[in-house]
């Protein structure tokens, strides 16, 4: 039985294929299109899939919707009941985008597949219900807590639930316009940044701040109650009304009119980054503890997704905490991941289907669900276009002479077997450097990455050394959780008084070292972290133990092979791309290594990142 999961026309649009439970391909739009965030129908993306499977669109015994357009449309009425006379901004903002695509999704879907599998009609789950089914039916768990949380769905957005074998209930939910995840966005909104694609740096800023702001948002603009459940004051926003996330009041509140764009950090949107950040670390472990106290004692596992669930900072607070045994959050917590929930829901829920588990691994496949291209495509392709390589076929030689340009503290493209699902490079479409060098953090994000200098990078660790580095037990595969490098690796740095000399120039900040792994050690000492394991990624965790036996250091560098504002590569056409527009030293492609020294002079090409919005 193959069935097609799809989320599309919000943001994040992408495609999922399972077969008999098991997930077979994954992909986001972003990454065929180059248009980062895509929210059209992902018409390449489901190519993809039903290539991988080896099936057509008739083969499908269903084609499921993430979301219900219905209930979507409900709430939209009934917003606009509440906005009245001043609902113009919003009809013109959402009308169009509902009732002429979403209402039309299935039409929409037939024309780019020809037809909705056997039956030839569409399926629809609820929004949150992809989310719960995301992040139980892949996890190891027979029986599991639920939470899921994000901006908005149709209309919950915060949900409290219980998974037990095939079967998902939700117990409790929080509806639009009381959005934790709207709640954030409008401070990423108010400090300058992109919503949707910005909240993520609000999260890396926050630990310059001081959370000074802290009891001014939970006295003005949101009330919590101990069961974690909350209410917003509506007076401070304008998301409601179709316009801008946050208004004049919210201004006055906050001293002042937002920062524009790509204008200079000030402390005070440090200090609001890290009095939110507490907010919503505290409501997260509020809605945990309550949880915790509604289900049954014999359950030991918690489930994680929706877009707050990508805050690696709450989560690692949320996994100390100890709340539950144990924590699995779905890698692509966001929109996309609704793609397998709907698809995993349909064969397991609606479908009543048997679904085995073992307690120790997932189902998700290391989140390594998206296009793979050989050793020979890749050579092709090089000797296609007379790009200069060097091919190692000796799988020890290759790792050996890697972690030699490492150590030289070469900046590598890193290109190798199925590309990511999800927001996080891991392993296969990442950049890689030495961590031990002191203005690394520097130079890949002002001179390879194109963004702010403040943003910290994620370190992959050995999986059975990473106690050695960090303050963790278990292992984190997919980046998700933040914790704190270990005491005994770390250099005395003030932080309060760095930001005070530099006159918060966070630059300066930046390249004080913090350990002896500085690269990676974001200013408050913590880190996001990657377990690698042979198993999972032979490759990947070849490198890195070749690495270790030539340093000492069984830790590297990874972030995404992108550029600001572009979606992470996908083919190895757009990692040369890549590597060749910025300043990176090494390109590794499958097998073979290239040197940007060697290569021929790229054609001008001076307004390409004109093509990219950035975030």
């Amino acid at each position: 039985m193959y069935i097609l999961g799809v989320s599309a026309l919000y943001h994040d649009a992408a495609a999922a294929l399972i077969k008999d439970g098991e997930i077979i391909a994954a992909a986001q739009e972003e990454r065929f299109t180059r248009k980062k965030h895509d929210s059209s129908i992902p018409k390449h993306s489901i190519g993809y899939c039903l290539q991988e499977g080896g099936i057509s669109a008739g083969d499908l015994s269903a084609v499921v919707y993430y979301d219900n357009p219905f209930l979507t449309l409900g709430r939209f009425i009934q917003n606009l009941r509440y906005t009245g006379r001043d609902s113009r901004d919003l009809l013109k903002l959402s009308f169009e985008s509902l009732v002429s695509r979403k209402m039309w999704i299935h039409q929409m879907l037939r024309d780019s597949m020809g037809r909705l599998g056997i039956e030839d009609k569409l399926f629809v789950t609820e929004h949150h219900i992809s989310h719960a089914a995301s992040a139980f039916f892949p996890s190891p768990y027979q029986k599991a807590a639920v939470i899921t949380v994000d901006g908005v769905g149709e209309y919950a957005t915060t949900t409290l639930g219980y998974g037990q074998g095939n079967h998902i209930e939700i117990l409790k939910e929080i509806s639009y316009p009381h959005s934790l995840g709207l709640l954030y966005s409008a401070f990423t909104y108010f400090c300058g940044f992109k919503v949707n694609s910005g909240d993520y740096k609000l999260m890396g800023l926050a630990p310059y701040g001081r959370p000074v702001y802290y009891e001014l948002i939970k006295n003005q603009l949101i009330d919590i109650k101990p069961d974690g459940s909350y209410r917003l004051n509506l007076d401070y926003f304008d998301y409601q009304y179709g316009r801008a996330m946050t208004n004049d009041k919210f201004e006055k509140l906050f001293g002042g009119k937002r920062r524009m764009p790509e204008s200079a950090i000030t402390q005070r949107e440090m200090d609001m980054a890290a009095s939110v950040q507490k907010v919503i670390e505290e409501v997260i472990i509020l809605l945990a503890r309550y949880l915790r106290s509604i289900i049954s004692e014999d359950v030991k596992n918690l489930v994680f997704a929706g877009g707050v669930a990508l805050n690696c900072v709450a989560n690692g607070i949320l996994k100390r905490e100890n709340i539950f045994n144990n924590l699995w959050i779905q890698p692509a917590a966001g929109d996309a991941g609704g793609a397998i929930g709907a698809s995993l829901f349909y064969y397991y829920q609606y479908r009543n289907n048997k679904r085995n588990v073992n307690e120790i691994h997932d189902t998700q496949k290391n989140s390594y669900l998206g296009p793979c291209y050989s050793n020979d495509s890749i050579e092709e392709f090089l000797k296609k276009h007379q790009y200069t390589y060097h091919k190692i076929e000796n799988r020890q030689l290759f790792y050996d002479q890697i972690a030699k340009l490492l150590e030289k503290e070469k900046v590598i493209g890193l290109f190798e077997g199925r590309m990511e699902f999800g927001p996080r490079a891991l392993g296969n479409r990442s950049i890689i450097a030495d961590p031990r060098s002191s203005d690394m953090q520097a130079k890949l994000n002002l001179k390879i990455k194109y963004r702010e200098s403040f943003r910290p990078f994620a370190p992959s660790v050995l999986e059975e050394k990473v106690s050695e580095y960090f303050e963790i037990e278990s292992d984190s595969p997919y980046m998700l959780i933040c914790a704190d490098v270990q005491k005994g690796r770390r250099k005395e740095f003030r932080l309060g008084e760095e930001i005070q000399k530099s006159d918060a120039n966070l630059l300066s900040v930046v390249n004080k070292v913090r350990s002896d792994i500085p690269a990676v050690t974001h200013v408050d000492y913590s880190a996001r972290i990657q377990t690698v394991n042979e198993k999972s990624n032979q490759i990947y965790y070849g490198i890195i133990k070749a690495f270790e036996r030539l340093t000492g250091c069984a830790v590297l560098i990874n972030t995404s092979f992108n550029v600001r504002g572009e979606p992470i590569v996908c083919t190895p056409e757009d990692a040369y791309l890549c590597f060749m527009r910025t300043e990176m030293d090494v390109l590794v492609l499958g097998n073979c290594i290239l040197y940007k020294e060697e290569q021929p002079v790229l054609k001008s090409d001076e307004d390409w990142r004109s093509q990219y919005e950035l975030d």
